[in-house]
């Protein structure tokens, strides 16, 4: 009988008092500092979207609540990050005018989930993930890696410095 090998949990690092950048639900942060980590929580029905190029050591993240902004195109206007299409078209323009270049881009993607258990009418996460995609691969951008669907909360968080990005749901922490 082989010994079973175990790899330790990964662990976020932890940013110095006033690195720790904060997305707010409908928000969008992009930053360069390699001293910042950027999080945002509870990602239930909602879509967290990261982009990180590592030439260009830059570093973006949306926290976006529902699929399509023609719902409301003046909240859109005021909240871009609230919706998928205006949140990723946001995310890579302000990445793109900062020094990011798309073809760099590695994404990745949490959430899209159904808290509520199984949402029969409005798959509002179902939606938000499809959408996510579709913008994507028009974008030329693929989903490295992960972790949609299910009825768990998560939290989300990219390194600046080095683009790991850690899921945190439910007690559990893994790299995505």
């Amino acid at each position: 009988m082989s010994p079973t090998l175990t790899r330790p949990a990964p662990t976020i690092r932890r940013p110095a008092k006033g690195k720790l950048l904060i997305v707010d639900i409908s928000g969008i942060v992009v930053a360069r500092d390699p001293e910042a980590v950027i999080v945002t929580y509870s990602l239930g029905s909602c879509v967290g979207l990261t982009l990180y190029d590592a030439t260009a050591g830059i570093a973006g993240m949306a926290h976006m609540m529902l699929p399509l902004s023609k719902t409301s195109p003046a909240k859109a206007e005021a909240k871009p990050g609230m919706f998928v299409d205006t949140g990723v078209a946001t995310l890579l323009r302000t990445m793109l005018s900062q020094g990011a270049r798309k073809q760099n881009l590695v994404a990745k993607v949490a959430g899209a989930g159904s808290p509520l258990g199984n949402e029969k009418v409005f798959k509002i996460g179902q939606r938000n993930y499809t959408i996510l995609r579709k913008l994507l691969w028009k974008n030329d951008i693929l989903i490295e890696s992960e972790q949609v669907g299910g009825q768990a909360p998560r939290s989300l968080f990219i390194e600046v410095a080095t683009g790991r990005t850690h899921i945190k749901s439910r007690g559990e922490e893994s790299e995505l």
